[in-house]
């Protein structure tokens, strides 16, 4: 049986460091998830610390930043986290089961020993453009959902966005041309 990656979690965190929205997905052979909401959120959390030391690295460095972070960090054999923030501080994280679906007819690939550089861009050039078009909602209040004074706030609710989410997660896999 052979298997490629597939996305595990999609997750978006408020500039303020706080939980937007978190889109869970089933991993083969038993198609179920590999860890719980709760864990995969500490998961997320666990990125902000990683986007900080790199955000600051590239300012020292002159480097400015760039959105795509790239691997994140290796959450174990099997889990590995990439990263991507927006130019107003919203994060998008990506968990990538590294053995998350079984290649069908249609994977067009053989066994899969990791994923290209840009694998993950198409992923996160999907979400922003998702996140653009909630931003573009007249009843979004993105202050409602990371207060400028740092304390809680509201998930992201809007039920097209949640399907957006979806779509990207379940569509994905290496080397495709379009979620």
């Amino acid at each position: 049986m052979t298997t490629i990656p597939s996305i595990a979690c999609l997750g978006v965190i408020g500039k303020n460091n706080n939980p937007l929205h978190i889109s869970i997905f089933p991993s083969q052979p038993n198609n179920a998830p590999l860890r719980t909401p709760l864990q995969f959120s500490l998961l997320l959390s666990s990125t902000l610390d990683i986007f900080e030391a790199r955000s600051k690295a590239n300012l020292t460095s002159g480097g400015g930043l760039s959105g795509d972070f790239g691997l994140l960090h290796a959450i174990d054999e099997r889990l590995a986290a990439y990263g991507f923030e927006t130019n107003t501080g919203v994060r998008f994280v990506a968990v990538v089961d590294m053995r998350g679906r079984i290649a069908g007819g249609d994977a067009g690939r053989g066994p899969a020993v990791g994923l290209r550089e840009g694998d993950m861009k198409l992923v996160f050039r999907a979400m922003q453009t998702a996140y653009i078009r909630l931003l573009q909602n007249p009843f979004y209040d993105p202050d409602e959902h990371s207060p400028p004074t740092g304390r809680g706030g509201k998930k992201i609710s809007s039920r097209r966005f949640t399907e957006d989410m979806r779509r990207i997660g379940e569509s994905w896999r290496p080397g495709v041309a379009a979620v």
